[in-house]
């Protein structure tokens, strides 16, 4: 299994670095997860869009979410489209597609065929197993488990620190966590994200193999996250950056 990071900025994209979009490719099955700005671009130079077996929406906010308007448009009009393409969401997604299509008149659904899910929804995409949890976020998000050959992969989406995380990200090879913030956890501007050291924490505690942390807010220097992130996890910690592609 591998990941490639389309996006990783949390909340806007700045030059070369589109907001959260990830790709994981097992055997000849291709799942786009979040499809934030500039990340369906990002995807085009990694492979034909038109392989894409499903795509995961983990929230509507925008940052995550807003690149299924192009997407829908390719996959509507353009040549060999492969429609319906299966969409993993929570609630609320299709009808905010629906608002970047121009309204009512607009229906996605015979492009996109929406699968809503919630805690403890599981699905299968070709060689690939996803598993959804609920995340500690002001609207419905859900994080994802990958599994396929026996290694996991789990991505946090946006979230606090509540959470299921024995069930979601214990011993996983990869976990993909957000860490938009900095410092002190009481220092938060916002309590339904995570610090670097709070990310760092979460992977000790259920003993994940490798850290790599994204979702950082934009003004902040990565560097810094990082090692804030080590100095919680005790291990090394990755940095999701886009155009990468790891091994899980």
């Amino acid at each position: 299994m591998r990941l490639t990071v389309l996006g990783s900025n949390g909340t806007f994209s700045t030059p070369g670095r589109p907001t959260s979009g990830y790709l994981i490719r097992h055997a000849d099955t291709r799942i786009w997860v979040d499809t934030g700005p500039g990340t369906f671009a990002a995807l085009q130079t990694v492979i034909d869009y038109r392989t894409i077996d499903a795509v995961v929406v983990t929230h509507v906010h925008a940052d995550h979410s807003v690149d299924l308007f192009g997407f829908y448009h390719a996959v509507k009009y353009g040549p060999d489209g492969n429609a319906p393409i299966p969409v993993f969401c929570p609630e609320g997604l299709q009808e905010q597609v629906t608002c970047y299509l121009g309204g009512p008149e607009h229906d996605p659904a015979g492009t996109f065929d929406f699968r809503i899910c919630d805690d403890g929804s599981a699905a299968t995409v070709g060689s690939i197993g996803l598993k959804f949890s609920r995340t500690d976020h002001g609207v419905p998000t859900l994080a994802v488990r990958a599994e396929a050959d026996g290694r996991v992969l789990v991505y946090s989406s946006d979230t606090g620190p509540a959470g299921d995380w024995a069930r979601l990200a214990e011993r996983a090879d990869l976990f993909v966590c957000e860490a938009t913030y900095q410092g002190a956890a009481e220092d938060k501007p916002w309590p339904q994200h995570l610090t670097a050291a709070e990310a760092g924490e979460i992977a000790r505690g259920q003993v994940v193999d490798k850290l790599m942390i994204t979702h950082i807010w934009p003004f902040l220097d990565p560097g810094r996250s990082v090692t804030e992130a080590e100095a919680t996890f005790g291990r090394p910690v990755g940095l999701a950056v886009p155009g990468m592609t790891v091994k899980v």
